[in-house]
């Protein structure tokens, strides 16, 4: 019985040590939920005003870009290269001022302009301009860069016809020189080369 006697404390010892345990985790498992949630929701309710704050402080830079715009125009009758010139900068002028009327956010402005004359296309100008720069000088002139070579691509040159009315500008060639009136010898036809007589 002595045996007996011995092993009862032990039991009630463990018994006594593991019901505070087991009520602590019970109790950090029962409000470990309510714990979360309300650390939660202090993180939240915390963070938006802090965001506000940071933002009135800091305030993040506006994101600028550029405005690219092709634009083509094409040649009327009667319209010489000169001409085209000045429709191509009106032209470029009023995309301009449009497109820093129409987004705030616009710092740049390219504008490319070629123009189409009987089936040939070439760029004629690139206008590149900033905010301040239009806003001090909005002279499309001054801002603008010239294609050299768009008067020949565009049949403007100087061994170039220009079309009349009734005429459609098809054959650019020169035309060929007159022939002396021959009564042998038709309109369209040159007359034989002289032979030579031989010994």
């Amino acid at each position: 019985m002595r045996r007996g006697n011995v092993e009862q404390p032990s039991s009630i010892i463990t018994f006594l040590v593991m019901s505070p345990l087991t009520t602590f985790i019970q109790f950090m498992l029962f409000y470990g939920k309510k714990i979360r949630i309300a650390s939660a929701f202090i993180l939240l309710s915390t963070s938006a005003p802090l965001w506000f704050v940071s933002e009135a402080i800091f305030p993040q830079l506006v994101q600028a870009y550029t405005a690219r715009v092709d634009l083509s125009i094409d040649r009327l009758p009667g319209d010489n290269y000169e001409t085209l010139l000045r429709r191509a900068e009106a032209a470029a002028r009023a995309a301009t001022q449009r497109n820093f009327d129409q987004d705030i956010l616009v710092t740049d402005v390219s504008i490319y302009v070629s123009v189409q004359n009987y089936g040939a296309i070439a760029p004629v100008l690139v206008l590149e301009v900033s905010r301040p720069q239009w806003r001090t000088r909005p002279d499309p002139q001054l801002w603008a860069k010239y294609f050299k070579t768009s008067r020949s691509l565009l049949f403007f040159g100087e061994n170039f016809k220009k079309p009349t009315a009734n005429q459609p500008d098809t054959d650019t060639t020169p035309a060929p020189e007159s022939q002396p009136d021959d009564p042998k010898v038709p309109p369209n036809m040159t007359p034989p080369a002289p032979t030579q007589p031989t010994n």
